[in-house]
């Protein structure tokens, strides 16, 4: 028994969607792409959706949009994967981070707000905030802060297609669905949600970012409606953009699995509620489960003192863990900015202890009992 902390499922009906596209006219470029975007646009209950070539694609291409430049300077938390920041930095800009919140693992609003009221107005121009491990990001919160300094927002939600939380309304708000943001980016890695091998989507309901997205997506390249109708073959290079096209063949995946993606969530919600009830006499800080927000859990994420220790057990006992993440700040392409081990004690506080156990919806029964057996196994020896 082999079991790692993600793993994608592809089902017989998936692959006869593949089939159906490679049996086809297109396999790029063509109409699985549009009818994508319309079925991920209802789930997550967004006027605009715009499928790209992976989940850093949409935050380069989001970068663009919102037009990043080296006159940016933009705040995103240290615990990401390094494409949330390094977005600003394609387009020349500057990356701010921002300490997490010790509980939810998500960018601390007071620290944020602090940040934003210590510095001189202007000096930021956005917010890149993360709904980590799948746990939404009150983005209504963020926008208020937002609002006051003239800052736009991008919401890596990369983790959380199918999260929510609760406004101050106790209005129902998908993560991605741009009520609060301008834009908001998606991942279809394999061990995401919705696997299409690779893959992205951005989210909007600014048909004016829409449009410049479509264009920026496929090298910057307009069509002329007027133009065309006498030149069939026109069109018109008015920036410069990208070759940051998803392939019919993936969105034909993505279709089929967007099918499951409600279940799977349930799936998810099962596994993580017998976690809670095995691990919550154990010595470990479990995720955040708060009835207003809605955790996607793409990551089951625990904290420990005995983080290594267990990695290395659980790895002799065939159970793959992993860490979700060294701190951007410590990687050297950002301490070469001035950032150094001390500036976020409360992310270097979640790294030192940070370790996701498996989850995803294809863990049978066994396995998930395994990985319990085995977590309990080495707190009851130490």
């Amino acid at each position: 028994m082999r079991i790692p902390y993600g793993r994608q499922e592809v089902t017989p009906d998936d692959i006869n969607a593949v089939v159906e596209v490679l049996s086809s006219d297109f396999l790029t470029q063509g109409p699985k792409i549009e009818e994508f975007e319309a079925g991920f646009s209802a789930y997550i209950g967004v006027k605009h959706a715009v499928a790209v070539s992976n989940g850093t694609a949409a935050l380069h291409l989001s970068a663009m949009a919102l037009k990043v430049s080296e006159n940016s300077r933009v705040i995103t938390t240290p615990i990401t994967f390094s494409a949330t920041a390094n977005c600003v930095r394609y387009q020349g800009g500057h990356v701010q981070f921002c300490d997490i919140d010790k509980d939810n693992y998500c960018l601390d609003m007071n620290r944020l707000e602090h940040l934003l009221k210590s510095s001189k107005k202007g000096t930021y121009c956005g917010i890149i905030p993360v709904d980590f491990a799948g746990y939404p990001v009150n983005t209504q919160g963020v926008r208020r802060l937002a609002q006051q300094y003239d800052l736009w927002i991008i919401e890596d939600a990369c983790h959380a297609p199918g999260g929510y939380f609760l406004d101050d309304q106790q209005k129902l708000q998908m993560s991605g669905n741009g009520m609060y943001t301008d834009l908001a980016i998606f991942s279809f890695h394999p061990v995401k949600h919705i696997a299409a091998g690779e893959g992205g989507m951005i989210t909007t309901n600014d048909t004016k970012l829409y449009n410049r997205l479509l264009s920026l997506r496929s090298h910057g390249i307009v069509k002329s409606d007027e133009r065309a109708k006498k030149e069939g073959w026109h069109y018109e290079l008015r920036e410069l953009g990208y070759n940051y096209r998803l392939t019919d063949i993936q969105a034909a995946l993505g279709i089929s699995q967007l099918k499951r993606a409600k279940l799977n969530l349930t799936k998810r919600h099962s596994i993580a509620d017998k976690y809670d009830a095995a691990f919550q006499t154990l010595p470990i800080q479990l995720p955040a489960r708060d009835p207003s927000h809605f955790h996607a859990l793409h990551l089951y994420v625990i904290l420990t003192t005995k983080r290594k220790e267990l990695y290395d057990y659980l790895r002799q006992h065939n159970i793959f863990t992993q860490v979700h993440y060294i701190p951007l700040h410590y990687m050297p392409y950002y301490q070469a900015f001035g950032f150094k081990e001390g500036d976020f004690p409360v992310a270097e506080h979640y790294y030192e202890r940070c370790l996701s156990l498996p989850m995803y919806p294809s863990m049978s029964n066994n396995e998930i009992d395994y990985v319990i057996k085995k977590v309990t196994d080495f707190f009851q020896q130490i």
